[in-house]
């Protein structure tokens, strides 16, 4: 088994961290499949999360974000693809002065990238169909003569 450990400090009351941790879990369970529970505690929350191949938890507290997962064999080889886009996409979140509108922003810009890459190219119209030409009237053609049988 693999393990991640990120720890990121931030700025936010726990009633913010709590709103951005929260919906996460949402987009979690909805984009990766995951089944998540959020705890609420007075000084912390705890989302813990799993889905086949990963596990863990988000520890959420007034000034800092803890999340630790346990990943799969099959996952654990991707490591730190997914350890450094976490790292990547937390320290982006936190840099803005409204990390959930930032999210959400995010969200959907990955989502509208996501609907145009699958999305089925405009049929090309047929083009309308030609008259042929009109040919000029054919003189009638006379039929062979019968063969007589030899």
């Amino acid at each position: 088994m693999a393990d991640i450990h990120i720890v990121r400090e931030h700025g936010l009351s726990l009633p913010h961290a709590r709103k951005l941790a929260f919906r996460w879990a949402e987009v979690a369970e909805h984009k990766l499949d995951m089944e998540c529970t959020y705890e609420e505690g007075k000084a912390s929350d705890v989302v813990s999360f799993k889905r086949p191949g990963a596990s863990g938890e988000l520890k959420v507290t007034k000034d800092r974000f803890e999340l630790v997962a346990r990943l799969g064999l099959l996952l654990g080889v991707f490591r730190s693809k997914i350890e450094s886009e976490i790292v990547r996409n937390l320290d982006e979140l936190l840099e803005h002065e409204d990390p959930l509108y930032a999210f959400e922003q995010g969200l959907a810009h990955h989502e509208s990238k996501k609907a145009a890459k699958h999305a089925k190219p405009h049929a090309k119209p047929h083009p309308e169909p030609h008259a042929k030409p009109h040919a000029e009237p054919h003189k009638a053609a006379k039929a062979p003569a019968p063969r007589k049988p030899k």
